[in-house]
């Protein structure tokens, strides 16, 4: 009796763990069927705004480059251009760019250096023949031309763009829901439509949507083109901060429909693929770079003048962090340029 009473208790435990393991066991297999099904999905979403956004016309050639690079074996530069178009400018390709950064990628350490290059630095543009405002390179020959400026500034080659306006960056900004962002003083500003003052913001760290991040990104008027530049470093981070975070994984395929939408680049899909491994190395160091210079007045028109010791400081830290043949620079300068 007691043995039966035994084998039924057993018997009883038995299918209760059974029960338990089940009740564990169908949702972790659903979530992963449910998860692998959703990356198929976000991988052919990916694919699919990469080749929308693909600019296959491009083609330039440089001196800076003997051969062609491949980012996932190689070390690489990417311009980013964000131009100031909007429905109520509609310059076409005769906008200038309303903000330039430049990251460099070191294959082997995984790190990155970013450049925010202020609009109204005073460079020389080859195909106008002097000196004018660096966003005027995008008026005169769109990515190209500022791609080649920009190399010519720093004497280094410049791989990739990723050219992007108001809207593309606004539409990132709304589909993850907003961002953390530090505002140092109070801020009237126009919209990305022009409308005067339309923005007003408070200083003090706030949530931010959209129209009101690109407003902070844009002004300058209690400042200068190096704290914008600093502002947007800042911006960016706190997007991509935003954008790793568990919650927004479901916003992808908004967000990758939005910026092709609004986005042309050189960088074909499985070179974008690449950098999916600076990400994954777990370590990742991203350094803030500044092209430091002082505000000019020259023949009555403002221009951010740079200074020619950091600039030279500059661009021996970016060819080091390339590698580039016959550089030979001491790491230390890095320290200099850092915000």
């Amino acid at each position: 009796m007691n043995q039966n009473r035994h084998r039924f208790r057993m018997e009883q435990k038995k299918r209760k763990r059974k029960r338990v393991f089940l009740w564990v066991l169908v949702p972790l297999l659903v979530l992963a069927v449910g998860s692998s099904a959703y990356l198929a999905y976000l991988y052919n979403v990916a694919k699919t705004s990469a080749e929308e956004s693909y600019d296959e016309d491009f083609n330039r050639e440089t001196k800076y480059r003997k051969e062609a690079v491949n980012p996932e074996k190689d070390n690489v530069s990417v311009l980013f251009i964000g131009v100031d178009d909007s429905e109520s400018r509609d310059y076409g390709e005769a906008t200038r760019s309303d903000a330039l950064m430049l990251a460099t990628f070191n294959v082997e350490d995984k790190t990155v250096k970013l450049v925010s290059i202020p609009r109204d630095s005073y460079v020389y543009i080859d195909e106008v023949g002097y000196y004018t405002r660096i966003n005027h390179a995008h008026a005169y020959g769109g990515p190209s031309l500022t791609m080649q400026t920009v190399e010519e500034l720093l004497e280094i080659p410049i791989d990739y763009y990723v050219r992007l306006d108001f809207y593309a960056f606004m539409d990132v900004v709304d589909a993850l829901g907003g961002i953390e962002a530090e505002v140092p003083y109070e801020i009237w500003e126009k919209d990305a439509e022009d409308n005067r003052e339309a923005i007003h913001l408070l200083p003090g760290m706030q949530e931010l949507n959209g129209e009101e991040a690109l407003a902070l990104a844009r002004t300058r008027k209690l400042d200068n083109d190096m704290e914008r530049g600093k502002r947007q470093q800042e911006i960016l981070k706190a997007i991509l901060d935003k954008a790793v975070s568990v919650g927004a994984i479901t916003k992808y395929p908004e967000i990758m429909r939005d910026i092709s939408a609004n986005t042309k680049t050189n960088l074909t899909f499985d070179e974008m693929k690449s950098f999916v491994n600076y990400a994954l190395s777990g370590d990742l160091q991203i350094e803030n770079l500044q092209l430091k210079g002082s505000d000019s007045m020259i023949n009555g028109a403002y221009y951010y003048q740079l200074d020619e010791a950091a600039l030279a400081e500059l661009k021996a830290v970016l060819q080091t962090h390339l590698e580039l043949e016959g550089t030979s620079v001491a790491k230390s300068d890095d320290e200099d340029l850092t915000n």
